[in-house]
């Protein structure tokens, strides 16, 4: 018996992604039938809802992790996934990420680590590079603004000193946070990390600026230097 592949187009109508977005609504697609309509097209013999489902499998059916694919891995492990497509697949998965950000409106207060790594965990959990970001925060402990500072590669990024403590006093701060992401998944911090809070930390003395916490961000968790009692 020969299999013949059957293309979206020659699908019952409820089960075309689009057609069915528009019968049924957009909580009625999985995340692959999403994915499909972002692609358009399979391959000669994966239909785009079969493309989207193996890139799925393939970053264990979570999206998190589908924002840490790149354009060029897309593009070389799935047959009918151009560079155009790729492209089509990140931008929408940096689009979530930012309206994840865009849901606080009013200025959060921050009451402990917990609320740093809340506030923070959408920005930087799904990166595959180390970024280095501060809070600032009024008097009421209200985040006045975040500023990312830099950013580097899978292993490290550099924290300049004076421009952490200019963010600062530019803005007006009463205190700082600091808070950077460990792409490994690690959550312990290097010794590098020690150094670079102690240094901000007694810079923040001079400047009465006081260095509240530094949060470091994973995946699934977060080490805070306050809740450690080393800071």
């Amino acid at each position: 018996m020969t299999y013949q592949k059957l293309s979206i187009k020659e699908w019952a109508v409820e089960d075309r992604p689009r057609e069915k977005l528009l019968s049924k609504g957009i909580s009625s697609l999985s995340n692959a039938e999403l994915i499909a309509i972002l692609i358009g097209s399979g391959n000669r013999e994966e239909s785009a809802v079969d493309v989207s489902k193996r890139i799925l499998n393939d970053v264990g059916n979570n999206l998190n992790e589908l924002g840490k694919t790149t354009i060029e891995k897309l593009k070389r492990d799935y047959r009918g996934i151009g560079e155009a497509k790729a492209i089509c697949i990140v931008a929408a998965m940096e689009l979530g990420r930012r309206r994840k950000l865009s849901e606080v409106k009013e200025k959060p207060k921050i009451t402990g680590s917990r609320d740093v790594f809340d506030l923070m965990h959408p920005v930087l959990a799904d990166l595959p590079h180390e970024e280095f970001w501060i809070l600032l925060l009024n008097r009421a402990n209200k985040v006045i603004s975040t500023q990312k500072i830099s950013q580097g590669g899978i292993a490290g990024t550099v924290m300049d000193t004076k421009l952490i403590m200019k963010a600062g006093i530019d803005q007006l701060a009463s205190s700082i946070i600091l808070c950077h992401n460990h792409p490994s998944g690690n959550k312990q911090p290097s010794q590098q990390d020690k150094n670079i809070t102690l240094k901000l930390k007694e810079a923040g003395k001079i400047l009465d600026l006081p260095v509240l916490d530094h949060i470091i961000v994973t995946d699934g968790g977060f080490y805070s230097f306050s809740d450690e009692g080393e800071l």
